[in-house]
Order: structure tokens, then C-alpha cells, then sequence
């Protein structure tokens, strides 16, 4: 294995000061690479800049996912293919295009406990994240408590329009318990404002039919729901839930005591 070709310290400077020194983590294996290939100087820069495009993008994906409090295990890539559940593959393979969202359209993923929900949901904001677009994710309790708060400190508006602006809104836990008026007036005004103009994700124990029940007001709940369902795909997972399977076991053989 040849060795790993040497950086000058004026190089390794200069790197620096252009704010380039992440590249110094890769530079001498390219320059290896670079002279094991006999590669043009001009092919070299190249393969060096894609290098550090590469890692500013993943960057920006991880502060967009972040800013977006999307959970950082929930990738696609750790989905548990063995899991015993069943869906519609055609149909995630679908959302995963994120064509959706370009089409301003919404996803509900209904299912009982356990079998995946946040998981998906969270997994289709990672890569909405990482095709730049902007996301937000939180549970419908932690949502209606920040708007409910805002209105005693006048950021009511500012707060609402934070989940208004963002390509992607996903909302967790939806449909579960009564709202007030109050909180029954924001998810209608989440609804309608972002019909046909940007896209949510609810995911939810319960399916739509069953939503209805959880508004103040059934004239605007019909309203707000019928436009939402009118233009959103269903994602249905059903099996077992995974839980169970996280649950931590405890080994008695490696304490010395059968």
C-alpha cells in the first residue's frame, strides 16, 4: 500500500484561509490516488472540489434536518426491512420521489402503535432535507402548546407563519384528543393556508374519517379536513409493532450467576 502523499505547510495554509481545510481530511489519499493513476492536474482539481461540494452538502442536509427536528436515526437506510409489517411499497417508493412535494401535495400515514409511522414520516423529511428543501416536524401536542403559549406573549402570528413558510410541515400524533376552539382555529388555518400551495405530512393512529370528532367546530373541520384528504396520498402500515423487539434483554450468564 503506498503511502500517503505529504501536504507542504504553505498548501495547507492557503487551504485554510480560502476555508478550505476540510479538504486536507482527504487531499494527500487523492494526491496518492492522483499520481498511482497518472490523473490530469485539471482531473485531479476536479475529483478534490466535487470532494468538498460532496461534504458542504451533507453538511447543510445534517443543519437543515436539525433546524427541522427531524430524528437523526429516522433515515430510510435504517429502516428494518425485517420488520413485520405490511404497506404499500409502490406507493412509498412514490413519496420517496418527493414528487409530492413538488406537486404541493400531503401525506397522511395512519397505522396502529409501533409499526413505523415516525419512522417513514421522519425518514421522507431527511431526504426532503436533503434535496433542499426546508422542513418542520413535531408532534401535534408540542405544536397546539407553542401556539397556545404564543398568544400570551403576541408571537401567535410569528409562530404560525414559522410553519406556514416551510416546503414540508409534519405533524406527529395527529387526531388522538379533543381541541379547544382555539387550538381547532390553528390546525384549520395550517390546513387551508397550506392547501395547494405547500405540503404536510400527518401521521396519525386514527384515519381522517375519525378526525372530524376532534374539532370544537364540525363546519370547520369538514372544511379544513375535505381539503386536506382531497389532495393528500394514503400511506396504511399495519402488523405488529417493532417495540417489543427494542425492549432491553438482560444476560444472567455474564454476571457469573446461572
Amino acid at each position: 500500500m503506498s503511502p500517503r502523499d505529504p501536504l507542504s505547510p504553505d498548501l495547507m495554509a492557503v487551504l485554510r484561509r480560502l476555508k478550505l481545510g476540510r479538504l486536507l481530511d482527504t487531499l494527500p489519499d487523492r494526491l496518492t490516488l492522483a499520481r498511482q493513476q497518472k490523473m490530469a492536474h485539471h482531473d485531479l482539481l476536479l475529483l478534490v472540489l466535487s470532494d468538498e461540494v460532496s461534504r458542504r452538502d451533507s453538511a447543510a442536509a445534517e443543519a437543515r434536518a436539525r433546524k427541522a427536528q427531524l430524528d437523526p436515526t429516522m433515515h430510510l437506510e435504517q429502516w428494518d426491512p425485517t420488520a413485520k409489517v405490511t404497506y404499500d411499497q409502490a406507493l412509498l417508493n412514490e413519496l420517496i420521489s418527493l414528487r409530492f412535494l413538488e406537486a404541493h401535495a400531503h401525506i397522511t400515514i395512519v397505522g396502529p402503535v409501533g409499526v413505523g409511522k415516525t419512522f417513514l414520516g421522519h425518514a421522507l423529511g431527511h431526504i426532503a432535507a436533503r434535496r433542499r428543501y426546508s422542513v418542520f416536524a413535531e408532534t401535534v401536542d408540542h405544536l397546539l402548546e407553542t401556539l397556545r403559549h404564543a398568544r400570551l406573549d403576541h408571537s401567535h402570528e410569528t409562530e404560525l407563519r414559522k410553519r406556514l413558510a416551510v416546503d414540508l410541515l409534519l405533524i406527529d400524533d395527529f387526531g388522538i384528543e379533543a381541541m379547544t376552539p382555539e387550538e381547532s382555529r390553528d390546525i384549520y388555518t395550517l390546513m387551508t393556508e397550506r392547501h395547494r400551495r405547500a405540503s404536510m405530512i400527518v401521521i396519525s393512529n386514527r384515519g381522517p374519517d375519525e378526525w372530524l370528532a376532534t374539532f370544537a367546530d364540525p363546519v370547520r373541520a369538514q372544511a379544513a379536513i375535505d381539503r386536506f384528504t382531497s389532495n393528500a396520498y394514503d400511506l396504511i402500515i399495519d402488523g405488529e409493532s417493532y417495540r417489543p423487539r427494542q425492549k432491553p434483554t438482560f444476560d444472567r450468564t455474564l454476571t457469573g450467576n446461572a
